[in-house]
């Protein structure tokens, strides 16, 4: 697997942009931390009703979210495709003595035996992927029985981009983006695989809390 970096300063695996391409979690941007406050307020918000026994956060990045997730003091496993991105992760774990099974896996590659949890996470995922259909499907086999899962809300994403001079070349679309969903069209899809619990639209996010339905049940 090989990997390099862009001009940006991008993490490129396998000709896949991994990882963040900006560092919205650690962002000193006022802006950009409020919007990333009312984020994980929803997400937290939606983890804390469901009190979750075990969490899989499924393509974690850097780390970021899986650390916020240790609050919750159940056994957490986190996954990523990128090899690069894992190393990057647990690093900056091991500094902060957050326990975290990290693997380095796709959505594609996990299993029902080895991946399952109470509780699947899969933020800021779906957009990247070449098969969120497939996706889906796998992670309907993995919640047992809850997912809390996010997309950027398009087009507002895209033009927000634009708004702080990004990506102009690319219409202000983020790189390692194939696939764009406004709010109506990603409730829609994700329907199609689980029972939706719970919807919240964090500018410029959209969140669902699912839940699997009874005949995908192990």
């Amino acid at each position: 697997m090989t990997t390099q970096k862009t001009n940006e300063g991008n993490v490129v695996e396998s000709g896949v942009v991994a990882g963040n391409t900006y560092d919205k979690y650690g962002s000193a941007n006022p802006v950009a931390r409020f919007l990333m406050s009312r984020f994980l307020h929803g997400v937290n918000s939606m983890i804390s009703s469901v009190k979750p026994e075990n969490i899989h956060e499924i393509g974690c990045g850097e780390g970021h979210l899986s650390r916020i997730l240790c609050q919750y003091n159940v056994p957490i496993q986190a996954s990523d495709f990128s090899t690069k991105i894992i190393d990057i992760a647990q690093s900056e774990t091991n500094r902060q003595q957050c326990s975290i099974n990290w693997k380095v896996a796709s959505v594609y590659e996990l299993t029902p035996e080895e991946d399952a949890a109470h509780l699947i996470v899969c933020c800021e995922v779906l957009e990247h992927l070449p098969d969120p259909q497939k996706a889906l499907e796998i992670l309907s086999g993995l919640a047992s029985p809850y997912l809390v899962i996010s997309v950027p809300r398009e087009p507002l994403w895209r033009c927000l981009n634009l708004l702080r001079g990004k990506y102009i070349s690319d219409w202000g679309n983020t790189p390692g983006h194939l696939n764009h969903w406004n709010k109506k069209a990603f409730i829609r899809l994700v329907g199609h695989y689980f029972d939706i619990m719970r919807i919240e639209s964090p500018l410029p996010w959209t969140i669902l809390l699912c839940q699997r339905r009874p005949e995908t049940q192990i």
